[in-house]
């Protein structure tokens, strides 16, 4: 089990089009291809890694509101980390993206902050949810 790299950041935006253009225009990345989803979006590419992926959202964010919807690591070892979690009695649950068919174990940080740690396809782990004990842990 192991985090290798941060993969993406995922933000909220009522305003997509100007996002997009800032992230080209302004930082010199560029719009690349995005798995099919039932919410429009965007995915931002440096180079060849989808980096920002933006999310359309009908009403803009109250100023100074972050926009963060969840940040991701990529990681090896799914039946280990999974273990670990349930171990440590950390709710998830189990996500496979459209296409690419990468495993995104989902979970909450004791902040309420949503992590996604991404695996690649040949993974294989049970993908049922864990609900874990209303015992805080950490």
């Amino acid at each position: 089990m192991g985090l290798e790299t941060l993969d993406h950041v995922n933000m909220r935006t009522s305003r997509l089009d100007a996002m997009c253009r800032f992230y080209e225009d302004v930082l010199g990345l560029k719009v690349g291809p995005r798995p099919p989803s039932p919410t429009p979006g965007a995915y931002i590419y440096c180079g060849d890694q989808a980096v920002v992926h933006l999310v359309a959202q009908p009403h803009p964010a109250r100023t100074g509101e972050p926009q963060i919807e969840h940040f991701a690591f990529r990681a090896s070892g799914m039946a280990r980390f999974l273990e670990h979690l349930r171990d440590s009695n950390v709710a998830y649950w189990v996500s496979i993206v459209p296409e690419l068919e990468i495993r995104q174990v989902n979970l909450f940080d004791p902040d309420g902050n949503h992590i996604e740690v991404a695996f690649q396809p040949d993974e294989q782990a049970s993908f049922e949810p864990f609900l874990a004990d209303t015992v805080e842990t950490g």
